[in-house]
């Protein structure tokens, strides 16, 4: 049986957002039926996943933050990581975690194949007995 995933995406870094989803979808296309919800920010994630825990099997968390030169960078990546494995733990529910944390753009751009490393670490929980 297929397993539901959900992946929520940020949009905020469109660009980057959209290859890190080419290549999650691209390793799920097979295995899972996959919904995608679109957040303005990563942020957002964590909420969108909670009020959807009991649809799904496993979740992708999807986005982009960029450090600027404010602490700002800091705190949305901690918070937002915090948020996804404290869900993830509590729901006993695999999220995988491709939102990226770069020091600029170049980072980011090379960096969009971990949508796939995030789909990876779902199926593979899922996948245990």
């Amino acid at each position: 049986m297929k397993k539901k995933i959900l992946i929520v995406i940020a949009n905020y870094y469109k660009d980057i957002s959209y290859g890190l989803l080419a290549s999650a979808k691209k390793k799920l296309s097979k295995v899972s039926k996959i919904k995608i919800i679109y957040v303005p920010g990563v942020f957002e994630i964590p909420v969108t996943i909670a009020k959807n825990i009991n649809r799904y099997d496993g979740f992708i968390a999807l986005g982009c933050v960029i450090k600027g030169k404010t602490p700002h960078f800091d705190f949305i990546s901690k918070a937002t990581t915090d948020a996804i494995m404290n869900i993830s733990i509590d729901s006993k529910k695999p999220i995988g975690n491709g939102v990226i944390t770069c020091l600029n753009i170049k980072q980011a751009k090379q960096r969009k194949k971990k949508g796939s490393e995030a789909a990876s670490a779902v199926t593979s929980v899922l996948s245990q007995k």
